[in-house]
């Protein structure tokens, strides 16, 4: 394959103007050159699509021709310009293949260069504006820890802390990915992604309901074990419109959708209040509580502690602290209170200690 069709091939797949290239090219192989010799004078090479390469190297006209590559006598200049002086520069065509080995290593620094350069510029043109937002991509790859999401011919990174240990990231399979951050810290651009972070279920919330999207149904708090369960907290600036049914939709057909995309990630839809009791209640759902204590006080840092003494029905115990503890450990998260649970008889048998 000759320079041009391999010029042509890379512009085409790195969507990079081919005449970039050649310009490139040009000016980095005239100066690697002129520096590999010596020459005082200019050094331009020309790609031509039919001829290929020229080259041209002004001769400096000297009394003692030391080094004829980039020298030339007196007598010499006076045949091609009879009024050359010594301290002149003519042009003088060279044969480029006396270039070698420079031209080869000087053409695959360009190129990676060019290379480096195009995707930096396509990683900008593709994610300066999605920072912060969700995009569709399709797994390329994966190595040992990281898996390769195909956006717009960009390939961008999912790290092994940012994926969903229950989620196989079979190649070609299609999915959404939160834009995480743009890691400019090594040599090549690259964008992180997460399937983990919790602004992914919020996207995924605004893109799908568009209540949230216009601003009149809130997300107020998000807690998240990704891939296992969720709860997330709506609120209403209109009380003509009922949160919880916004969200989850004819048929609970909106928050399906957003549970197809995070295959089968439970999601609890709670409401949200300003009465921290009435939303640790509700962020216990589906279990149901018979009285809560509340109490807040200083630690040594300065911190306030929250804490929340709650007694369920003996028969809620289990469901109201989850498999796990999950249940009430998302609910401490989402409401910011850490949470103890006791059944009835439990909280009787702690009084009478008391």
């Amino acid at each position: 394959m000759d320079i041009m069709q391999q010029l042509n091939q890379i512009a085409q797949e790195r969507d990079i103007p081919v005449e970039d290239l050649v310009v490139e090219l040009e000016e980095a192989l005239g100066a690697a050159y002129k520096k590999y010799v010596g020459a005082r004078g200019e050094v331009n090479v020309k790609l031509d699509t039919s001829k290929g390469w020229t080259a041209q190297v002004e001769k400096e006209v000297v009394a003692v021709v030391e080094e004829p590559s980039f020298q030339m006598s007196l007598t010499e200049a006076k045949k091609r310009n009879p009024e050359a002086e010594v301290g002149d520069f003519i042009p003088m065509e060279v044969d480029p293949n006396r270039f070698g080995r420079i031209a080869a290593q000087t053409a695959k620094q360009v190129l990676s260069q060019k290379l480096r350069e195009a995707e930096t510029r396509r990683i900008h043109d593709v994610f300066a504006e999605k920072m912060g937002d969700i995009v569709s991509g399709t797994v390329s790859r994966r190595d040992d820890q990281n898996v390769y999401i195909q956006v717009n011919r960009v390939e961008a990174e999912l790290p092994r802390r940012e994926q969903v240990p229950t989620e196989r990231y079979a190649p070609n399979s299609r999915m959404k990915v939160y834009v995480y951050k743009v890691d400019d810290s090594q040599r090549r651009l690259k964008v992180i992604v997460s399937r983990t972070h919790p602004n992914l279920l919020r996207k995924l919330f605004e893109l799908e309901i568009p209540e949230i999207a216009s601003g009149i149904v809130q997300i107020k708090a998000i807690s998240r074990e990704p891939g296992q369960r969720s709860k997330v907290a709506v609120f209403s600036e209109d009380e003509r419109v009922d949160p919880i049914g916004a969200c989850i939709g004819p048929r609970g057909a909106r928050v399906q959708a957003i549970v197809d995309e995070l295959n089968d990630e439970k999601i609890d839809v709670v409401p949200y209040k300003e009465d921290p009791k009435e939303f640790i209640i509700e962020a216990l759902s589906p279990a149901k509580v018979n009285s809560i204590k509340l109490t807040e006080k200083q630690n040594d840092r300065g911190d306030t502690e929250k804490h929340a003494y709650v007694v369920v029905p003996e028969m809620q115990l289990s469901l109201a602290i989850g498999k796990g503890g999950q249940n009430v450990r998302l609910a401490a998260r989402l409401t910011g209170w850490t949470i103890d649970i006791r059944s009835e008889a439990q909280a009787a048998a702690e009084r009478g200690k008391g």
